[in-house]
């Protein structure tokens, strides 16, 4: 592919520049693949985008170098700064105190995946800052893939409400470790106040500039129509601009989106309709940010030793994240059918995972590298296949309206009838 770009680039010369001409083609691509892949198989559109966007890193597609950096950094961490803020927008602190058990089971889930991730990495002869980081990483679910699978699917019930929630704070956990631990990997103390003022810096800036987003909108909410698209036009500058203001000052972009989103649901309870409005920009966004992540991960370094590594983890944590589900399933409101089928929606990773991995590689390009080195295919591996585990889940708990058959199938048996 990059033989075939060199040979355009000496005549073709597009106003905007070669990348965004690759860029505009392989994301039309993916938007009818992922159409057509829906229509046919009855799979979420979101397995169409990574397959695309894979296909195009194994061809060499150079419209996005690793490690992330500039214009593709930033639309990166906006995109899963969009879907934290709508995530944390879906979380009540009422929900804690009448089910405690809900914030039990996140914690007891979250912390079994990294301990079982480390721990089985450690037994397999990996460096031990090696296997720590990719067990924090281990411990983000991918909100942004189970937003894509209820939407294509029309799901509403508890294992999906529940799935949402427990990887919307495990991601919450992951962020402020990695951020944490990413800011420490040079330093030598090994004393515990060492160790927890990173952490206390990365949740001060993050929870200021989330508190900053969220008074702003609630503010703008008293004169502004939260059905008009100028709200929404309002909710993705301001997004962007915490985006670009909290890793500045050394918080976390999308933890601070998160605190935001949350702070905001308990200054403004009552139901958002601004995310009826994001409409195309928030899909494209959305849809660039899977190709992107794709993309990326196909194109690493693919190194045969690394394949039982690779194993070793997605199957690790399936299981830690299935088995702590269930373990504090007890007074959480969940059947245990319920927890095991909440538990498996989990298992996709996505775009919090592959920032997560570019923070190690900004920081520590030797021992990012390594990391990256078994993280990436994981990725790759999670976000097709944890798509297409999480969307069997959602069907055999029974909570999507539509039947997981293929459309043009249906249409064909209605013209029959």
């Amino acid at each position: 592919m990059d033989q075939v770009m060199a040979i355009w680039a000496e005549w073709m010369k597009p106003s905007a520049g070669l990348p965004t001409v690759q860029w505009s083609l392989l994301l039309a691509i993916a938007a009818a693949s992922g159409h057509l892949l829906q229509r046919y198989s009855g799979l979420p559109k979101v397995v169409g985008y990574s397959i695309v966007g894979t296909l195009a890193g194994l061809a060499g597609f150079s419209g996005a170098a690793w490690p992330l950096q500039g214009v593709s950094l930033f639309l990166l961490e906006l995109g899963v700064a969009l879907v934290l803020f709508e995530s944390g927008g879906r979380i009540a602190l009422r929900w804690f105190r009448h089910n405690p058990m809900v914030l039990v089971q996140s914690l007891v889930e979250a912390t079994l995946t990294a301990v079982a991730v480390y721990h089985v990495l450690r037994w397999m002869e990996v460096r031990d800052s090696v296997a720590e980081g990719l067990a924090l990483i281990s411990m983000a679910g991918s909100p942004a893939v189970l937003a894509r699978i209820v939407l294509d699917t029309r799901a509403a019930g508890v294992v999906t409400e529940r799935s949402l929630a427990l990887a919307t704070l495990s991601t919450f956990y992951a962020l402020t470790l990695v951020s944490a631990r990413a800011g420490t990997l040079h330093r030598e103390e090994t004393v515990l106040a060492a160790t927890l003022y990173p952490v206390a810096v990365v949740l001060g800036v993050s929870f200021v500039v989330g508190a900053l987003l969220a008074l702003a909108l609630r503010s703008a909410l008293r004169f502004m129509s939260p059905s008009s698209e100028n709200t929404s036009i309002l909710v993705i500058s301001l997004i962007a601009a915490g985006t670009a203001l909290a890793a500045h000052f050394g918080g976390s972009a999308p933890l601070a989106a998160l605190i935001g989103g949350l702070m905001l649901k308990q200054l403004h309870p009552r139901p958002w309709t601004w995310t009826r409005q994001l409409g195309t920009a928030a899909s494209l966004l959305t849809m660039m940010m899977f190709v992107l992540v794709s993309v990326v991960a196909a194109k690493a370094e693919w190194n045969p030793s690394v394949v039982g590594l690779v194993a070793a983890v997605v199957f690790t944590r399936f299981f830690a994240k299935v088995l702590g589900v269930a373990l504090a399933n007890p007074g959480s409101g969940l059947t245990w059918k319920q927890a095991v089928w909440t538990g498996c929606a989990m298992c996709p990773m996505s775009s919090i995972a592959l920032l997560l991995v570019s923070q190690f590689m900004s920081t520590s390009m030797s021992l990012g590298s390594r990391i990256a080195s078994i993280a990436l295919p994981v990725i790759l591996m999670m976000e097709i296949m944890g798509a297409i585990i999480a969307t069997f889940a959602i069907y055999r708990a029974g909570e999507s309206l539509k039947p997981w058959e293929p459309q043009a199938g249906l249409a064909a048996g209605e013209l029959r009838g």
